[in-house]
């Protein structure tokens, strides 16, 4: 199929500050720019580089991509909306983000009542306040603004009118994109689905997801999303995120791409999606994950007899893709599981 005939999803990487958040994720600033400048050659459309609010390392990543050439990606800065206690013009947290110099901007808000009221401790109609003040105040300063509805699903579960209220606010102050969140990963499928059908007759602009792995159910999610109308997917190299981590990347677009019918990235960069994914591990100085799906090194290895005489018949018959279409490599085991088929 020809790809200007499929339907367009654009990747959203947060592996550089969502990813940062997984435990024992550390890159320095040349990191950031070195993994930023694969991920560009691979196709990402959007590469999140950090909080520059956050801390000071942050901020040297964007003074370093300042300098840096990219060929396909908008480098984006993350933050939240403003404070109630500031102005928005006078807000660190905002004020830090334009410094920042990128041309999108990523700003989270409160969906969920139960954050609103308990963890902000504000009223719901100045949370809405907050959105769309910070929004309307960075499109003023020519940004592109990507609005991630933080904790969407939880919050539209407990109380929809409220959750798209919010949704609504960032629409209306001239978000460029709305990402739906499911902060706590424990959203099913089925929901997602359900929920996003409701939200698409809602709001005119694009949706996106961004799904975290707490129940095992972030890739699924994702593709059940797109597949129910989301033009944005959020997501990190290799899962790597806040505590069970998020969607991973390297397996969200091969699922599209090779699988759903969408377009993501050009189909000669798909080689690219196994040498990035252990690329960004041996930065990360750790071990990659034999059995990741795709990209693992166990991903297209055969060990039981049965199955060796079998793929070397016909890969097909135990091969869901050929591994070369992504960048890997069969690998035939032999061991006392073993038949002639191994040996020879």
């Amino acid at each position: 199929m020809n790809p200007k005939t499929k339907q367009k999803v654009l990747l959203y990487d947060t592996t550089l500050r969502d990813g940062m958040q997984g435990e024992n994720i550390f890159f320095s600033p040349e990191d950031k720019v070195k993994i930023a400048k694969r991920l560009d050659d691979s196709g990402i459309h959007y590469i999140e580089g950090g909080w520059p609010g956050s801390n000071p390392k942050d901020m040297q990543f964007f003074e370093l991509a300042k300098k840096a050439k990219f060929k396909n990606a908008k480098i984006v800065a993350f933050g939240s909306t403003k404070r109630a206690k500031f102005t928005v013009e006078k807000d660190p947290n905002i004020c830090a983000l334009l410094d920042a110099g990128t041309p999108a901007i990523s700003i989270f808000g409160k969906t969920w009542l139960l954050h609103v009221e308990k963890a902000l401790n504000i009223t719901p109609e100045k949370n809405l306040e907050l959105i769309r003040e910070s929004v309307k105040y960075l499109k003023d300063n020519g940004k592109e603004v990507i609005y991630d509805a933080e904790h969407f699903f939880d919050g539209y579960k407990d109380n929809s009118e409220y959750a798209l209220k919010t949704l609504l606010a960032a629409e209306k102050s001239g978000a460029d994109v709305i990402a739906l969140c499911d902060t706590n990963g424990g959203t099913l499928p089925s929901e997602v689905i359900d929920i996003i059908k409701v939200i698409n007759d809602k709001i005119s602009i694009p949706l996106g997801i961004h799904a975290h792995n707490d129940s095992g159910l972030a890739v699924a999610n994702t593709i059940a999303a797109v597949q129910s109308g989301a033009t944005q997917v959020q997501g990190t190299i290799n899962g790597f995120g806040e505590r069970c981590g998020n969607a991973i990347l390297g397996e969200v677009i091969p699922n599209l791409q090779l699988k759903a019918g969408y377009f993501c990235i050009p189909e000669k960069n798909m080689k690219m999606v196994t040498t990035i994914s252990r690329y960004v591990s041996e930065v990360a100085n750790l071990a990659h994950p034999n059995n990741l799906p795709f990209t693992g090194k166990s991903a297209f290895a055969h060990k039981g007899g049965v199955h060796v005489s079998a793929v070397m018949k016909d890969s097909a018959s135990y091969e869901h893709i050929t591994p070369e279409t992504v960048g890997n490599i069969r690998r035939v085991l032999v061991s006392d599981r073993s038949g002639q088929s191994n040996i020879k």
